[in-house]
């Protein structure tokens, strides 16, 4: 089966920042095409015709699928890499994040329940230390869907309930993990050749590995 370690290790050689996360998926489907030349390649994959929901990246190999979704959550950084300029966005709404990558693991064990010899990969990249260490406040909103190092990932998994309607709208659905994820980030680059890197030229990954239990 499928096993993204290697891809990632290569692609953070020749790219170890990206303008956006559409520029991330891009970059990453065209190093697993490098590497497995053999397979399909789908981007804005939908899950189900006329609906809006899609997987960033569907790779396809005879009777064996690959599905990946991928956040690239950034806080603020101007950098000069090589010849070329980077100007990161500062995303903030770490809570809406979070909510959105564990909605991701959700997603991709769904598809692979539905599909015979599938996996799936949930992504994160960021370069904010928010997403990987433990929160300060445990009684905190969005306290279920933390991705810190170590947690383990599990259940049903709701919001506390001082969250705001502004939090949470579009996102009320109590996520339901069938798995058990325990979290485990890797350093994925150091920005030295930074204009101004404000702190934040770590850049950490977060990769989720999913397939039937």
């Amino acid at each position: 089966m499928f096993d993204l370690t290697g891809i990632l290790a290569q692609l953070r050689k020749k790219r170890p920042l990206f303008h956006s996360e559409a520029d991330f998926q891009h970059a990453l489907a065209w190093q697993i095409h490098k590497q497995w030349p053999m397979c399909s390649i789908r981007l804005e994959y939908p899950l189900q015709p006329g609906r809006a929901e899609h997987l960033d990246i569907l790779i396809l190999n005879q009777h064996e699928a690959l599905a990946i979704e991928l956040k690239y959550k950034t806080a603020s950084l101007f950098a000069v890499v090589g010849r070329e300029l980077y100007s990161l966005k500062n995303h903030s709404a770490q809570d809406c994040g979070r909510y959105d990558f564990v909605a991701d693991i959700e997603r991709l064990e769904q598809f692979v329940l539905e599909h015979e010899n599938a996996q799936g990969y949930a992504i994160l990249l960021t370069n904010d230390s928010s997403y990987w260490n433990p929160p300060r406040d445990e009684g905190c909103v969005d306290a279920k869907f933390r991705v810190h190092e170590g947690r383990v990932i599990s259940g049903v998994l709701g919001w506390h309930s001082a969250a705001s309607k502004g939090t949470t709208r579009g996102r009320e659905k109590p996520l339901n993990i069938k798995g058990t994820y325990s979290l485990n980030w890797q350093d994925y680059c150091h920005i030295e050749a930074s204009v101004n890197t404000k702190g934040y030229g770590k850049f950490r990954q977060l990769a989720v590995k999913i397939s039937r239990q």
